[in-house]
């Protein structure tokens, strides 16, 4: 599990295998390849719904998309959307504890869901054919989920579980999740998404419930497919099954402004760990939309900043900090949340080197955006990087789920069906000057938290932990 500040990173940027790169040298300046352009129209009673039609192979991908996520709990009920996730197994007045899964499996197909800060999202990929069947038990449980407190019960206990295996046992998860309670003073964001253990000891069935009631409203959800479908069938399908659901409004909700920062922060952890870690994190503007605004101009300048630093193997910070006899660190990474529904973060990050400290490695870090802001970047880094930004755009319509995943988190964030093309002009257009504009102006210690994990001795004699009961993901 990836730590939650480095979820901020651009998916593009995570979904570009080097195996799958041009060489160094190639330039790829063509679009992707024609495809059927994805389609949008709302139900009567307010649901989105997304078709994009793929028709290379008799697969379809169908997911199911909540404007809800971590950030719409308030305090004392951290983790209830991730909770609220789970329980969306367990059953409808038709479908019993499970089933949902057995049937998805004997039709051959696979699923699961996911919860993030700012969504929750369920999905299906199955023979094309069997469509139909998706939509009957996606639509079932959207509209009549119910289970006994006796099956909440279990399930918390799963949940438990995962926050044991993948946070407390993960002396990294736990930094991560520490640094966000202290970069973030207001904005919900500094809750992890799968809930403080105080909180889920709390949490009881009838919460999950409302929440349930709250948030799973038509107007809030959005029906993405993607696949061998033809797309006035799906019409059809989609507003038999989707569009008897009565329409209910969805709650208001109040902006929280995170307040301007004043100084450095800083805070430590420490756990059994082999190595220290360090990490950085930068409060930084977010892409709100496409047009050409000067927060819009420096996040999209920020995440090219990002791919000059990290974008590729032997970038600036692997040859400044991990090569040589003198090596810094271990490893370097940088990555920028481009955009999200709450505030967004630039991240720098290291593991020492044997004999080499934390802080020695954050100076480095430093010293690398400050290089780019006195010297520039070159020509040639940002024809790479949008390179293979462009190289990725196009075996991304290899996956019919990347497909869909891609159009469902436009959605979320308020952004149009072609945002995919549209990042890709406004990334092209970012030129070198801004480039080095924005390194010179974002990186200050009034935007600056500091979080080191600090490694205490590891029991020799201790042995993993073994789940007591099955985690779902």
């Amino acid at each position: 599990m990836k730590p939650p500040l480095r979820a901020v990173l651009l998916p593009l940027l995570a979904s570009l295998p080097l195996l799958l790169m041009p060489p160094a040298g190639a330039q790829i300046t063509g679009p992707a390849p024609a495809q059927e352009k994805p389609l949008e129209y709302k139900l009567a009673n307010g649901m989105t719904v997304i078709v994009k039609p793929d028709r290379r192979a008799p697969t379809a991908v169908h997911m199911l998309y909540v404007r809800v996520g971590s950030m719409d709990e308030v305090d004392g009920s951290s983790g209830l959307a991730h909770v609220l996730e789970h329980m969306m197994f367990k059953g409808t007045p038709t479908t019993g504890p499970g089933e949902f899964s057995r049937k998805v499996a004997a039709l051959g197909g696979r699923e699961n869901a996911f919860t993030t800060r700012d969504n929750t999202g369920y999905f299906q990929q199955i023979p094309a054919n069997r469509l139909e069947d998706v939509i009957r038990l996606e639509s079932d449980r959207f509209a009549r989920n119910q289970w006994a407190d006796d099956e909440f019960k279990r399930e918390l206990e799963v949940v438990k579980e995962e926050r044991r295996m993948r946070t407390d046992d993960n002396p990294r998860a736990q930094l991560y999740e520490q640094l966000s309670a202290v970069t973030y003073q207001v904005s919900p964001y500094r809750r992890p998404v799968v809930g403080w253990m105080s909180d889920l000891d709390s949490m009881t069935a009838q919460d999950a419930r409302d929440f349930w009631r709250r948030w799973y409203v038509p107007a809030n959800a959005a029906v993405i497919i993607a696949g061998d479908v033809d797309p006035q069938q799906v019409r059809r399908l989609v507003d038999k099954y989707y569009g008897s659901i009565p329409a209910r409004a969805v709650p208001a909700r109040k902006a929280q402004q995170e307040p301007q920062q004043n100084g450095i922060r800083r805070m430590e952890f420490k756990a059994p760990a082999d190595q220290s870690y360090v990490t950085l994190a930068f409060k930084v503007p977010q892409l709100r939309s496409f047009e050409k605004t000067p927060e819009n101009d420096d996040a999209l300048a920020l995440t090219v900043l990002s791919a000059v630093l990290d974008g590729y193997e032997g970038a600036r910070l692997d040859r400044a900090l991990t090569q040589g006899p003198d090596r810094l660190a271990d490893s370097v990474d940088a990555g920028n949340g481009l955009w999200g529904r709450g505030p967004q973060l630039f991240t720098l990050s290291g593991v020492p080197a044997p004999g080499k400290t934390p802080e020695q490695v954050e100076a480095a870090l430093r010293e690398q955006v400050a290089r780019v802001a006195r010297e520039g970047v070159t020509d040639a880094e940002l024809n790479r990087v949008k390179t293979r930004w462009i190289a990725g755009e196009i075996y991304k319509l290899d996956s019919v789920m990347n497909q869909a995943r891609e159009l469902g988190s436009a959605w979320v964030q308020g952004l149009p069906i072609d945002a995919d093309e549209r990042l890709m002009a406004r990334l092209r257009e970012v030129t070198a000057d801004q480039v080095k504009s924005v390194a010179g102006r974002y990186f200050g210690d009034d935007q600056l938290t500091v979080g080191i994990l600090r490694p205490l001795p590891v029991d020799p004699n201790r042995k993993p932990r073994q789940p007591a009961v099955p985690v779902r993901h």
